[in-house]
């Protein structure tokens, strides 16, 4: 009987190729790990609200959102964890200081500091946002997250604190934008949550990333795998390797551990 129970799938790089497909090796290693009994678990930068046709493709209803501030099991709410309303105005005012705009997530809308730049729109066009509004300050207190786009690395000054670090999305095309991610609040902390939630063990658990958001989850768990394509500086946090997303990547690494024929 396997040992581990419970697995945590990063989306964008991880199982959606760049053309936003999913190959069938990764439809059926969901599938198969599930048959397992093992609990299954998206873990993402996304806005929960947004990957609902994803979710039933996959037959998966439990998610961490927005880099680890907001966690669901089987679609309800278990963890919930809003920024400090003082960092978000910190992110507001420095962004309009300079030529880069903002996207804050609530629970149920992306909220854009400006929805009119050309990066703006290729931004939601890419992640096929549909519930977008302006960010307004009222909103300040139920943010759950947010990324800088069109941010030039000689700005990344700007931003510092030490309570955060920015991670660049890791997909063509978009590597001027940069989660926010905290390190009281991300996709570790999250899993840490829910681990003592179900009183499991990091070595029960197994989790795959490709992205700099996803370094505290590689490292929370007992077996974190990093993708072939992932940003190379992930791969410290890991302690397991897989072939790219392109290339049957979280087949190939559940393969490595017997969990898939």
């Amino acid at each position: 009987m396997a040992t581990e129970k419970i697995l945590f799938l990063d989306i964008d790089g991880t199982i959606l190729l760049p053309d936003h497909t999913i190959q069938a090796s990764t439809l059926e290693a969901i599938k198969q790990v599930t048959e397992r009994g093992i609990k299954v678990f998206l873990a993402t930068g996304r806005p929960l609200h947004e990957i609902n046709q994803l979710k039933n493709k996959l037959n998966i209803q439990s998610c961490i959102g927005y880099n680890g501030a907001y966690a669901t099991y089987q679609g309800k709410e278990i963890y919930n964890r809003p920024m400090d309303p003082n960092l978000v105005d910190h992110f507001v005012q420095t962004a309009a200081k300079s030529s880069e705009e903002l996207v804050l997530y609530r629970n149920d809308a992306n909220l854009f500091t400006n929805l009119g730049k050309p990066y703006t729109i290729n931004f939601i066009n890419y992640f096929d946002l549909t519930l977008n509004e302006h960010y307004q300050e009222a909103d300040r207190n139920n943010i759950l997250g947010g990324t800088i786009m069109n941010l030039n690395k000689k700005n990344l000054q700007h931003y510092q604190k030490s309570s955060y670090f920015l991670s660049e999305v890791n997909v063509d095309g978009l590597r001027d934008s940069y989660d926010i991610i905290q390190k009281t609040t991300n996709k570790g902390e999250a899993i840490n949550y829910i681990l003592n939630k179900f009183n499991l063990k990091p070595e029960q658990a197994i989790a795959f990333g490709d992205g700099l958001n996803d370094r505290e989850m590689l490292s929370t768990v007992g077996k974190g795998f990093a993708m072939g394509n992932a940003n190379p500086d992930l791969f410290q946090f890991a302690n397991y390797k897989t072939t790219s997303v392109e290339d049957n990547g979280i087949y190939n690494g559940l393969k490595q551990l017997g969990l898939v024929n």
